[in-house]
C-alpha cells in the first residue's frame, strides 16, 4: 500500500520527478514503523525523529502530515493478524543540477505498507562482522538518511558467507551498529550501548529497551565497545522496530548463548508489554 498526497492506494507505484534529490542524490530521509491492531508503536517517538532529522538538514517537515501519513496506513492492520512495517520516506524534493540545495525546497512525502510477519519479532539472529567502516565523523552516521549502499553492499556479505545481519565497526574500530539495527551487550550485570557519536543511529526501540533497564534490574551504560569485548559480552541483542529485541546467537565464529539469558527474558517481556500498551493489543499479538 502507498500513502501519497493524502491518499492510500494499493500497490507501491506514483509519478515521480526523475530529478528528485532523494532518487538523485539519496538527499533525505526515511522511518519505519511497526502497525499493530490500527496504531503506530511509539508514535510520537517516530514523528519527532523524522522531523528532528529533517531540521537538521534543513528539509521542511509537516509533523501533522507526516502523522497523516503514519496513520493512514496504520488503519489497515486490522484483524487478528494486522501488522505492518510502515516506511514514511521524505525527501528534499526536485531542484536544479548540482550538489547546492535549492534555497527553497519542496519536498516529497510519501509513505509504503507492507505485512510484517509476526515471527520477524524477537527472533535469534547470528551477526557477521563487516570490513566496512561505519563513518563516525558524517553527521549523516546518527540520522536515517536515504544513503544506504554500505549496508546493502554488508548484508549481500553477509548473507553470502551464512549470517543474517552485518556488524559494523567505525573508523576507530569501535563497534557502531547492526545494518538494520542498535547493538546491546550485557557485560558484568551491566547493559552497554555504543554512543551516537560512535556513529549510531538513535533507534526509537532503543530508547525504549534504555527506558525499561532499570524495571528489568539492570544498569543502562552508553559507552564505546571494541569487537573482541562484545564477543565476550554476557549476551548480546539487536533492537529495531520490526524485529523489536533480537538475541544474538553468534559474532562470526564465537557462539553466545544470548536467548538464554535471564536479563535478556526480561527485557522482551518488559518491551513486548510496551509495544502492547502503545499500540492498545493484547501482549500476545506482539510475538
Amino acid at each position: 500500500m502507498l500513502w501519497r498526497d493524502g491518499a492510500v492506494v494499493p500497490g507501491t507505484t506514483a509519478p515521480l520527478d526523475l530529478a528528485d534529490r532523494g532518487l538523485t542524490l539519496g538527499d533525505g530521509l526515511f522511518d519505519t514503523a511497526l502497525a499493530l491492531g490500527g496504531r503506530v508503536a511509539f508514535e510520537d517517538a517516530h514523528v519527532a525523529r523524522l522531523v528532528a532529522a529533517a531540521d537538521t538538514l534543513d528539509i521542511p517537515a509537516d509533523p501533522e502530515r507526516i502523522r497523516q501519513a503514519m496513520r493512514a496506513l496504520a488503519r489497515q492492520a486490522t484483524g487478528e493478524d494486522g501488522r505492518l512495517a510502515i516506511r514514511t520516506t521524505l525527501t528534499r524534493g526536485s531542484g536544479p543540477r548540482g550538489l547546492k540545495p535549492p534555497d527553497a525546497p519542496s519536498p516529497t512525502l510519501f509513505a509504503i505498507a507492507a505485512p510484517s510477519a509476526r515471527s520477524t519479532a524477537f527472533a535469534p539472529l547470528r551477526l557477521w562482522p563487516t570490513s566496512i567502516a561505519r563513518n563516525d565523523t558524517s553527521p549523516a552516521a546518527r540520522l536515517k538518511t536515504l544513503g544506504y549502499l554500505d549496508a546493502v553492499l554488508a548484508a549481500r556479505d553477509a548473507a553470502a558467507a551464512g549470517f543474517d545481519e552485518a556488524l559494523f565497526r567505525n573508523t576507530r574500530g569501535f563497534v557502531a551498529c547492526a545494518g538494520t539495527g542498535n547493538l546491546f551487550a550485557l557485560i558484568g550485570g551491566t547493559l552497554v550501548t555504543p554512543p551516537p557519536a560512535d556513529g549510531v543511529l538513535a533507534g526509537i526501540t532503543r530508547a525504549e529497551v534504555l527506558g525499561v533497564a532499570a524495571e528489568s534490574g539492570l544498569r543502562a551504560e552508553e559507552r564505546s565497545l571494541g569487537l573482541s569485548e562484545l564477543r565476550g559480552a554476557e549476551a548480546v541483542f539487536l533492537t529495531n522496530s520490526l524485529r523489536l529485541l533480537a538475541p544474538v546467537t553468534a559474532i562470526g565464529d564465537t557462539a553466545l548463548d544470548s536467548a538464554g539469558h535471564p536479563a535478556v527474558a526480561r527485557l522482551m517481556a518488559a518491551l513486548r508489554t510496551r509495544v502492547a500498551r502503545a499500540c492498545g493489543v493484547a501482549e500476545d499479538r506482539v510475538a
